[in-house]
């Protein structure tokens, strides 16, 4: 089940939240009110150890030329 990432439009405080079904309605933890907004996630993944943001064109190429973040293929990300 995903956890998302929200913002309250009322108190601005921002939090996660799992999410069962697409019309849940979550509420703010600080204040309550109902009035949130999905943020924009950004996902990360590990290779030797250390965390990249995928699609980082500082992701370690691979043997094919690409990013980390690509099959090496034409990847937008990287150029390669």
């Amino acid at each position: 089940m995903p956890i998302h990432e929200f913002r309250c439009k009322k108190c601005g405080e921002e939090f996660e939240e799992l999410v069962i079904g697409s019309s849940t309605s979550v509420k703010c933890p600080s204040c309550g009110s109902d009035k949130t907004e999905q943020l924009m996630s950004c996902c990360r993944f590990s290779t030797n150890g250390s965390p990249s943001p995928v699609g980082s064109a500082s992701s370690s190429s691979s043997s094919s030329g690409g990013c980390a973040g690509c099959s090496g293929g034409n990847c937008s990300s990287c150029g390669h």
